[in-house]
């Protein structure tokens, strides 16, 4: 299949199709999210952002920001003021971001060239739009844990590619594994320092620096005790998804369409 990309691809271009949706992406964050249920679970979580309205960010997340990066998530990202319209049961599946954003884990990638004066200009306003505002996200692929592709068991931990097809033969119901709930931290030492430091080598970056030059970034609203679920909440448990069987509503057979006429 692969061996046919370059066909495809051409083929393609030449039929002239429309990419608007994703022509629209016009912003990279690089943040990190856990696991709502494990917060040892920590995912480097690149985000590339469209804004379908003023106050309504939406973004595709990446493991990397590599041409071989996979799609592991999806973050809606609403203002403060689209928060408080939500009923109050929805909220607890949401984030805040004041402390990314103060905490200078939160980041948006420059290519090197761009001078360091330029990138501190320029995130400063992204971040200042973003320190009001709470995140809904889902990751898909659990990269964290080896998994060859998007899937949820368990007992597939571990995982190598080279197993893959012995493995679909055994359990097919492997791909069955929903979409996980992810959160935010929202203090010093929750993420770990390890984490952080291979993402700032990496992207010659500094979060000490960031966090000095967002100090006099201020949240314009208190943060809304209803997002952060977890943090809130003093028996230990956290709000995740799980699969379960549910009665299918199915249309109408053949037969009784023609009845029914």
């Amino acid at each position: 299949m692969a061996e046919n990309l370059p066909k495809v691809n051409s083929l393609i271009e030449a039929a002239g199709q429309n990419f608007d949706p994703v022509n629209k992406i016009h912003e990279h964050v690089c943040g990190f999210h856990f696991y709502s249920h494990d917060m040892s679970r920590q995912v480097e979580s690149h985000h590339y952002c469209s804004h379908l309205k003023d106050e309504i960010r939406q973004c595709v997340i990446y493991d990397s920001n590599r041409p071989d990066a996979r799609l592991i998530g999806v973050e809606y990202i609403i203002s403060a003021r689209l928060f408080q319209s939500l009923p109050e049961e929805e909220k607890i599946y949401w984030h805040s971001h004041v402390y990314e954003v103060k905490s200078g884990m939160l980041i948006c990638p420059f290519i090197p060239v761009v001078p360091q004066a330029a990138v501190d200009k320029a995130e400063k306003v992204v971040m200042e739009e973003l320190i009001d505002t709470y995140g809904k996200t889902w990751h898909f692929w659990q990269v964290d844990r080896g998994d060859p592709l998007p899937y949820g068991n368990n007992l597939l931990f571990g995982t190598s590619f080279d197993d893959f097809v012995s493995v679909v033969l055994i359990d097919i119901h492997s791909f069955l594994g929903p979409p996980q709930l992810m959160m935010a931290f929202l203090d010093d030492f929750q993420l770990s320092q390890k984490i952080l430091d291979d993402r700032d080598r990496r992207f010659n970056v500094s979060t000490a620096h960031y966090r000095k030059n967002r100090e006099n970034i201020h949240p314009k609203c208190n943060r809304d005790l209803k997002a952060d679920h977890w943090a809130s909440r003093d028996d230990g448990m956290a709000y995740q998804t799980e699969m379960k069987l549910v009665e299918q509503k199915s249309l109408p057979t053949k037969e009784q369409r023609s009845v029914q006429k």
